[in-house]
This record gives structure tokens, sequence and C-alpha cells, in this order.
């Protein structure tokens, strides 16, 4: 397993997350603030799910919203 990270203005997380869920490729997402601190590790399995993939959108949306710079974290599968 190998890992990318993407550092994205608040604005721009919601567009990012969702390419890296389209891609197919990732196994979890981890959404970090500028200190580092790990606000949200998303399995994407659990993504995957339909219904649950609404609120995970909603909570990286409601991230967004309150951050100016971040970083994510996204373990791959080789």
């Amino acid at each position: 397993m190998r890992t990318e990270e993407f550092h994205v203005n608040g604005e721009d997380l919601l567009r990012k997350f969702r390419e890296i869920i389209d891609s197919g490729m990732a196994r979890r997402v981890i959404i970090r603030d500028e200190s580092d601190k790990t606000l949200v590790e998303i399995p994407l399995a659990v993504a995957a799910v339909g219904t649950v993939f609404a609120p995970v959108l909603a909570a990286v949306g409601a991230l967004a919203a309150l951050l100016t710079k971040c970083k994510i974290v996204v373990e791959r599968v080789d």
C-alpha cells in the first residue's frame, strides 16, 4: 500500500475528495488541518456504500467551510 498527500484549500477539499473516490483505487482518506491534526479518517469501503456516502460528503463539505488549508492523505492499493 502506498500513501499520497495533497495540500488543498478548503474550497477545493470537496472537489479533490470526490476525485479520489471516483478513482476507485483508494483504501482510506485522512483529512488533516494545517498543524497536521487528523480531523477525519474515512475508510472508503464505507464511503462506497450509497446510503453512507451522502453523510460522508456532507461532513467533508462542512470541514471545507471551516478550513482555509488542509492536507488530504490517501492510502492507495498497489
